[in-house]
């Protein structure tokens, strides 16, 4: 059973060859790095929604000279990414944290659908903002825990999801639902397959 959240390997491969055509020809500009990947890797249109992709995650970056088009490796990319996903994990904690507070007083007055969307949304998300914190223990110093209290605080946020969960009349429709789209039931804990 494949996840949508798995990596699409098509897409890395592409990612991989605009990339890396990218960063062996830093002289070339757009039109020569078309000839260079369209058609022997993928189709123009492809190319150019790789290279889009590549430009929105920061990993290259456009220089302009005159009417022509170069791309080149972001420098520091990974003291950029790193600084990107410590300001994207803590502005989603904050504002996470803001939502569950609000969630006790509207969670009941909402349909079942609206419940199990929004406490999915939540616990998805908060399960993703400790996964930001523990890439950034790991990156920042891996022996020790740099966002114990925010790691603490996310844990005691997906236990009140939880308790207003328990408490809301449409509990025994929700909790199943919720926790199988969690997919930590059907999680393969092999790594070979």
């Amino acid at each position: 059973m494949i996840s949508h959240y798995e990596p699409n390997l098509k897409l890395y491969e592409r990612e991989r060859i605009v990339f890396q055509t990218i960063k062996n020809n830093p002289n070339s500009h757009h039109n020569e790095l078309i000839k260079q990947i369209v058609p022997e890797f993928m189709a123009k249109t492809t190319f150019e929604k790789t290279r889009d992709s590549l430009l929105d995650k920061d990993i290259i970056f456009v220089k302009k000279q005159g009417n022509m088009k170069f791309y080149l490796p972001t420098e520091n990319y990974e003291e950029k990414l790193q600084h990107k996903i410590e300001q994207n994990t803590n502005n989603s904690y904050h504002d996470l944290k803001l939502k569950i507070k609000k969630l006790d007083l509207d969670y009941s007055h909402k349909d079942v659908d609206e419940k199990i969307s929004i406490a999915n949304f939540l616990l998805r998300n908060l399960i993703r903002a400790d996964n930001g914190f523990t890439l950034l223990d790991s990156v920042k110093n891996p022996k020790k825990t740099l966002y114990h209290d925010e790691h603490l605080t996310i844990q005691q946020l997906i236990n009140n999801v939880f308790e207003i969960i328990r408490k809301d009349n449409d509990f025994e429709i929700i909790f199943p639902t919720i926790v199988s789209n969690l997919e930590i039931l059907t999680f393969q804990g092999s790594l070979d397959k």
